[in-house]
């Protein structure tokens, strides 16, 4: 496999081969984001793509069982690039079980149902979209480059396909000022888009990046680590999934949660609770990250 770093995939994918169909993010506006500023957005050819696939041979291919297609937001590939890149991966690995993605709701309003139907069938199973918020004033600052409503129309186009949604929320997003505004228009989103998985970071400003910039001239304010429990609390009481197995068990967060909110989401609440009556332990500042 030839990468051009730095390379980023999901937590749940660390044991999944990654194949980098693209090079950056074809958005890349997002002003918290540092992932691939470095990089210009480009689609690598085909002929790469499934070289590299196949350099993946003899007893290895056997232990391919997840493969995640990067970079920032792979789904926005073309479909005569996923039909050739799904049907050669099914060929090689015997025991794949999943093939997943970054995309975002712009990525998805782009394509059709049917042709969503048509990559669910050829194995894309699972994608990993970070509304963020659900707030639209907080999605405009943060330069999402979609609203509510087309992040449901989004999901919704998911759904009919029979993919999967991880959804991904980030507490202190909408800085002080927008913090509870944020908050229970996150829990409304993460209802009405019904993901399969839901998690929760936390913000952190990234030096050179337009949040930095906008910390430092005081336009905005991350909220304090009592603040973003309060956001947490809110987004989890509020929000009703059919099933999301929920986590905030990535290194940005203060208070690592799990459980599937529709059976422990009283559990979760009431750990959150003593984690603001002081009960409860946060990771410290030194063992956080992103």
């Amino acid at each position: 496999m030839r990468y051009e770093q730095p390379l980023f995939r999901p937590p749940s994918e660390g044991n999944a081969l990654i194949l980098q169909a693209t090079i950056g993010c074809s958005w890349n506006h997002c002003t918290y984001c540092a992932m691939y500023l470095t990089k210009k957005f480009r689609v690598r050819s085909l002929e790469d793509c499934l070289s590299d696939l196949r350099s993946i041979g003899g007893f290895r291919s056997a232990r391919v069982q997840k493969l995640f297609v990067a970079d920032g937001d792979a789904l926005v590939l073309p479909m005569a690039h996923w039909r050739e890149i799904l049907k050669t991966a099914r060929k090689l690995f015997p025991n794949l079980r999943r093939v997943s993605c970054y995309a975002t709701a712009r990525n998805l309003l782009e394509k059709t149902v049917q042709e969503l139907k048509e990559l669910r069938e050829f194995g894309l199973s699972l994608l990993y979209i970070g509304p963020e918020s659900g707030d639209d004033e907080t999605l405009r600052s943060i330069a999402k480059g979609a609203n509510f409503e087309e992040h449901v129309e989004a999901a919704n186009r998911l759904h009919a396909a029979g993919m999967k949604q991880s959804m991904i929320a980030l507490l202190g997003a909408g800085g002080i000022k927008r913090s509870e505004a944020h908050a229970h228009a996150t829990a409304k989103l993460v209802t009405a888009m019904d993901p399969s998985f839901f998690s929760a970071l936390t913000l952190t400003v990234v030096p050179n990046t337009p949040q930095a910039k906008l910390q430092k001239s005081g336009r905005f304010t991350l909220p304090d680590p009592i603040g973003l429990l309060k956001e947490l609390r809110i987004m989890v009481a509020e929000s009703a999934p059919t099933s999301s197995i929920f986590r905030t068990n990535h290194a940005s967060n203060y208070l690592p949660l799990g459980g599937t909110l529709s059976v422990d989401r009283d559990k979760i609440v009431a750990r959150i609770d003593a984690a603001l009556e002081g009960n409860v332990r946060l990771r410290p500042e030194w063992s956080r990250g992103l």
